[in-house]
């Protein structure tokens, strides 16, 4: 069998995103949108603050009226506004958050007051302007305030409904099958014989996918046979996705591609210059898309991690799909790489990046251990402590939020 040349991580990535659209938009509540992809600009229905607002406890006074003594004639806390009007020579005692009183122009800090019953002066320094949060300092009513394409934060949630949105239109979430073929699987964890594995890729896939896609569904482990990978994608025809893990290889059990290919599925590229991950296949068979992804587990991890997590957000609406990295400092040196781009297990936090001793594919502790992958150009020299590289880090499925 000739075997098509590995293609670069660059162009697989990009044929398969320049291959897909998003899905299209929906509805949903505010709270109910947490890591979406937004379709539509949100557009303010009012001012924050609504009204000038005292950034501190303190007391109000006019701006023209800073020497004192006052008298202090009434309150205005938080959801309570004080209801008249000042006139020089007079204060209100107002809260952090509280509505500026009419007249008001200036807040003495609490801690510069002196107060004796309804009197009051200042014991250190003068009311000033600046505590005071000037109506639609945050954003006025009308203001785009998100663009559409990135994805609702937690802090983006609360930007929204300060806003007066109680709603937001995203982009639907693609539906996902996962299959895990491979006769050495076993789903009983518990009771493994010497010749078997737990199956676990396929938990390991869908918990990747989960904040990405719905509904997820499993699908084996199913064995290596024609007729039984035939019928297990059947079950997932009807999918916006599919991706398997195991048999996508040039073994004599690796079944995926020419199952796929019995199927009705056309093959768009196959086998990709990295390590671990080479032999991704990408293949479609209608409006489905479709990945292959290697049955060693650190492979299936970060083939998912750079195609199929990509996927999905494009399908979702996001505009930028593939993680950017962060650039650390080595802490130890690492060797020269072969021809092909690598991606290495790795912790990184305040004193920079390590990479784990074990990058065996296999090897799932290390995996496990790691918040990072380093990526490692082919045919790289040997890179020396303190040297720049290339960090992805591995929590929320990469920063392409």
């Amino acid at each position: 069998m000739s075997l098509p040349p590995p293609i670069a991580l660059e162009e697989a990535q990009s044929r398969l995103l320049a291959s897909v659209e998003p899905l299209g938009g929906e509805t949903l509540p505010v709270e109910q949108a947490l890591g979406r992809y937004l379709t539509r600009q949100p557009i303010a229905r009012r001012s924050q603050p609504a009204a000038d607002l005292s950034a501190m406890d303190g007391y109000a006074m006019a701006a023209d009226d800073l020497a004192g003594p006052w008298r202090i004639i009434g309150e205005s806390a938080a959801g309570r506004p004080f209801a008249g009007a000042l006139r020089p020579g007079q204060a209100v005692r107002i809260s952090t958050g509280a509505l500026v009183p009419a007249g008001a122009g200036a807040v003495l800090l609490q801690e510069n007051a002196a107060r004796d019953e309804d009197n009051l002066r200042a014991s250190r320094s003068e009311p000033t302007p600046q505590h005071i949060r000037r109506a639609g300092l945050d954003f006025r009513a009308g203001n785009a305030l998100l663009n559409a394409g990135v994805a609702l934060t937690p802090a983006r949630i609360a930007l929204v409904l300060a806003s007066g949105n109680a709603s937001v239109e995203v982009g639907r979430q693609p539906s996902l099958a996962v299959l895990e073929s491979g006769d050495e699987l076993t789903g009983e964890a518990a009771a493994c014989a010497p010749h078997q594995i737990p199956a676990s890729n396929g938990a390991m896939l869908a918990a990747m996918a989960a904040p990405f896609a719905a509904p997820v569904i499993r699908i084996g482990p199913v064995p290596d046979r024609m007729d039984a990978l035939l019928s297990a994608l059947e079950q997932a025809s009807a999918h916006d996705v599919l991706v398997t893990s195991g048999g996508a290889s040039v073994g004599g059990h690796d079944l995926i591609r020419p199952a796929l290919e019995r199927w009705g599925a056309t093959i768009d590229f196959w086998r990709v210059a990295l390590k671990p991950g080479k032999p991704l296949l990408v293949a479609r068979r209608g409006r489905q898309l479709i990945l292959g992804l290697p049955g060693n587990p650190v492979s299936s991890y970060v083939t998912a991690f750079l195609f199929l997590l990509p996927l999905l957000r494009r399908l979702g609406g996001s505009v930028r799909s593939v993680p950017l990295p962060l650039y650390q400092p080595l802490v130890d040196p690492l060797p020269p790489t072969g021809d092909r781009m690598e991606f290495l297990r790795g912790h990184y936090g305040s004193g920079g990046v390590i990479a784990y001793q074990q990058q065996d594919s296999s090897a799932l502790g290390s995996l496990a251990a790691a918040n990072c992958l380093i990526r490692r150009p082919a045919d790289a020299p040997a890179a020396e402590r303190g040297e720049l590289a290339e960090v992805f880090p591995l929590e929320n499925g990469g920063n392409a939020w």
